[in-house]
This record gives C-alpha cells, sequence and structure tokens, in this order.
C-alpha cells in the first residue's frame, strides 16, 4: 500500500539527487547533464603528448562540418586543453558561431594568408571558455584563393602561418581548422599544416557521394605535400535514429573505415541547428541537450585516442 512507484526509465546514477525525493522528470535530467557539463570536477580530458593539428574537410556542404568544429573546439576547451579553430572558410559560420569579430577589416585568416600580421596577432578569445581561441574569416578571404595562385609556396602558406614557434605564443593543445565545402586551394593549404584530417558524414541518403574525391585528394597531399596527413577521425552527424536509414548508412561507414569512426554519434537535433543563430556552440546554448553531450562524448573520443596514440608511439 505505501510502496514508492518508481519512474519506468530511472536517472543515471550519477544525476544529482535533492533532499526531497520528488522522483525523475525529463528536466530534471536535463539539469543533471547541463550541470554535469558546466561544471566537469572529474572530467578534464588528457593532454596530447604533442600538439595535434586537425583540418575538418568535407566538400559536401550541409553535413555538419562547421557545426562539429565549432561544438568539439568548445568541448575539448570546456574540459581543459586550450584550443584554437582556425575558420578557413570564405562564409565565416565558424567565426559567427563563436560570435568573434569577422567584419572587413579586422585582421584575420586572409591577412594571415598574405603574411600582413601573424596567427598569433589575428587569434581572438572568445565568450565560450577562457580555453577556446579563434581566428576569423572574413569576406576578404573568398577572393583569396585567385590571389594565392601567384604567389610562392602557394599551397604552404598556412603551414608557415602555423608554425610550432607560433603555436606555443598561444600555447594552445589543439588546431581546428575548419574548411570551405569544396576541394580548393584554401582546403589544400589546410591539409598541409595538418598531421589529421576529421570528417563528418551525415547519416543520410548521398552520405557518400564525393567521398571517394576527397580521400583520393588527401592521398594526392599525402603523396606530394605532407606525408604526415592521415585520416584519423571520421564523425557521423544528422543521425534520427527513426528511420532505418541512418542505420544502414551508419553500419556502411563503419564497416568500411573500421576503428577511424568515432563510436559517439550526433543526433539530428533543433537546439544545435540553432544555437549559431544566438552566435553561441551547443554547449553554451543548451548545455543539458543531446546534442551538446554527444559532442562532448565525442571530443573525450579524440582526446583519448590521441593519448592512446602518443602511448603507442613511445613503445
Amino acid at each position: 500500500m505505501e510502496e514508492v512507484s518508481r519512474p519506468v526509465n530511472p536517472p543515471p546514477s550519477d544525476s544529482t539527487e535533492t533532499s526531497h525525493d520528488v522522483g525523475w522528470t525529463p528536466i530534471a535530467e536535463e539539469a543533471a547533464r547541463a550541470a554535469r557539463l558546466l561544471h566537469p570536477e572529474e572530467g578534464m580530458l588528457p593532454r596530447p603528448g604533442r600538439r595535434r593539428v586537425l583540418t575538418v574537410a568535407n566538400q559536401k556542404g550541409g553535413v555538419g562540418k562547421t557545426t562539429s568544429t565549432v561544438n568539439l573546439a568548445a568541448a575539448l576547451a570546456l574540459h581543459g586543453l586550450k584550443t584554437l579553430v582556425v575558420d578557413l572558410d570564405p562564409q565565416g559560420n565558424a567565426s559567427t558561431a563563436l560570435d568573434v569579430d569577422h567584419r572587413s577589416g579586422t585582421p584575420s585568416i586572409y591577412e594571415v594568408l598574405i603574411g600582413e600580421v601573424t596567427l598569433a596577432e589575428a587569434a581572438q578569445p572568445t565568450e565560450q571558455s577562457p580555453n577556446l581561441f579563434c581566428v576569423p574569416a572574413t569576406i576578404d578571404l573568398a577572393g583569396a584563393e585567385i590571389e594565392l595562385v601567384s604567389m610562392s609556396s602557394r599551397e604552404s602558406r598556412l603551414k608557415e602561418a602555423i608554425s610550432s614557434e607560433i603555436l606555443d605564443q598561444i600555447g594552445v593543445d589543439y588546431v581546428l581548422i575548419d574548411c570551405p565545402p569544396s576541394l580548393g586551394l584554401l582546403t589544400v593549404n589546410a591539409m598541409v599544416a595538418a598531421q589529421e584530417v576529421l570528417i563528418p558524414i551525415q547519416c543520410e541518403y548521398y552520405a557518400l557521394e564525393g567521398l571517394g574525391q576527397l580521400l583520393s585528394n588527401i592521398e594526392l597531399v599525402q603523396q606530394h605535400l605532407n606525408r604526415e596527413l592521415r585520416v584519423s577521425t571520421i564523425l557521423l552527424t544528422m543521425y534520427d535514429g527513426r528511420t532505418k536509414l541512418a542505420d544502414q548508412v551508419t553500419n556502411e561507414v563503419r564497416n568500411h573505415f573500421g576503428d577511424t569512426v568515432l563510436k559517439t554519434v550526433i543526433p539530428r537535433s533543433v537546439k544545435v541547428s540553432e544555437a549559431p543563430g544566438y552566435g553561441q556552440t551547443v554547449l553554451a546554448y543548451d548545455p543539458g541537450s543531446r546534442g551538446a553531450m554527444s559532442y562532448v562524448d565525442a571530443a573525450k573520443e579524440i582526446a583519448e585516442r590521441g593519448a592512446q596514440m602518443e602511448k603507442g608511439s613511445s613503445t
């Protein structure tokens, strides 16, 4: 008679309980997730043995490339790793999402590429985290590919700008380069400057369309310009568990690329889509949402894999 009914889906064991046992609700669970995300006590991620520079690339538009760049960077920064986002897309969407000034005339990646300012001078702190910095893209970058054609070392301008000495001045652990949705000279610069490529793939029809061309370009860069470059990470985005198609794409990508694919999958989320409109990452906009927690989990995987790779290379 006096037995207290329990919820069908009990809260996780590490969720916050109040002194008044009011039971579990979806709102209470979301609040607990937000508290864990905003105040990570034991959640500091391992620092890589050497600085990691990742190019986030996919010439197919609308795959969550910029969204993944800024949210992974925010998650890494929130958990103790100093992170720099380099916005190499003339649309400047990463700069918008991180709410940094990218009006024409602002020191940006364009001035860095043509040698007018250093990367350290163009890097701006963000309000998302004291560990998160951004080199913005302005509209001036739109004509950069044409200007770069006539410049010496046109494929390695960004590599020269992202030297170890410059990055030491900023003191970052991770550099994430957001590329334009094309395989032009800006994307080639990003691949020459990085050691790793992170490819976001959406769990939708035609997900693998054009991927072969991207992998061929990466191979060409490996052979001729950057022997250290490798595809280290594939992130599945826009997953909708209500459709069979999402599972089919997920299984196909995992079967083809194996352990390169992160276990964490980013769900299709309204909150993730809304956040850039407010000049925020989803971690700042709605830290208790499934999208925010998924990006945190993906960032943890990336950091832990990086730490494991360093251990493996040292043995």
